[in-house]
């Protein structure tokens, strides 16, 4: 061993978390159906291999190898649909603690296939836990992204934006993307992309996915959301949390 990677070592703390008890769902929505190459996934399986090494159970599903109805209730078969994936899709983001959107970027936007799942998931934002709050409290969402044109920023910042809003808890630096020459350049893994290769998007991406783990961590620990001041069921039945209404004074 050189003395610059005994250096290297020593600056690296050995993780002494447990992370075994949690799971992770990564959603491709690239355009392209399997076995076809994603340029996302490939900057995505950068992220699962460090949750998997450290014991985290991941499952990724590829959006468009599946008949998504289009829609914003929970089972569009119930709304003149014949067929719809999305409810057993559904099944394994409600049975993970954390949950990353991949998405590449289209005329500076997500995907329409990344639009779409957003919009699934929104339809069942709605249903509640058993502590009576929204659905989704209680996970951890994060975002990653690849192009070769400018937009990367725009759709980590919708992205995060829409899972918060549904009631994921988004840690800190909870995107990373990459985007190689501004207009008809080479895609992430490309020869000669220098994608694979890139530091900042390699350490963006690394942590980003300790900060998702690390939250995912300490709210699984803490029981969740603290279930006081954001239970629907109990807003609808009257409790109003300290809320004063100068109108009933």
């Amino acid at each position: 061993m050189t003395d610059s990677e005994s250096r290297t070592d020593a600056l690296s703390e050995v993780a002494t978390w447990d992370f075994s008890d949690l799971s992770a769902l990564f959603i491709n929505c690239s355009l392209k159906r399997s076995p076809d190459i994603s340029n996302t996934q490939a900057l995505a399986d950068i992220a699962i291999g460090i949750m998997e090494r450290n014991g985290v159970a991941v499952e990724v599903v590829r959006a468009v190898d599946h008949q998504i109805a289009v829609g914003v209730q929970p089972d569009m078969t119930e709304h003149g649909w014949d067929r719809d994936d999305w409810p057993a899709i559904f099944e394994k983001v409600q049975n993970a603690e954390i949950l990353v959107l991949l998405s590449p970027i289209w005329l500076g936007e997500k995907s329409s296939v990344c639009n779409h799942v957003i919009e699934r998931l929104y339809g069942n934002s709605a249903q509640l836990n058993d502590a009576g709050q929204y659905a989704y409290y209680g996970r951890v969402g994060g975002c990653l992204i690849t192009g070769n044109e400018d937009g990367a920023k725009h759709c980590a910042m919708n992205i995060l934006y829409s899972l918060q809003h549904l009631g994921y808890v988004i840690p800190p630096q909870a995107d990373s993307s990459w985007i190689g020459e501004v207009g008809p350049g080479p895609s992430y893994l490309d020869p000669g992309s220098g994608g694979p290769e890139n530091d900042f998007t390699n350490r963006n991406t690394t942590f980003m996915t300790w900060n998702l783990m690390h939250m995912a961590r300490m709210i699984k620990d803490a029981g969740g959301i603290p279930a006081h001041g954001n239970q629907r069921d109990k807003w609808d039945a009257g409790c109003r949390f300290d809320f004063e209404n100068p109108d009933y004074r």
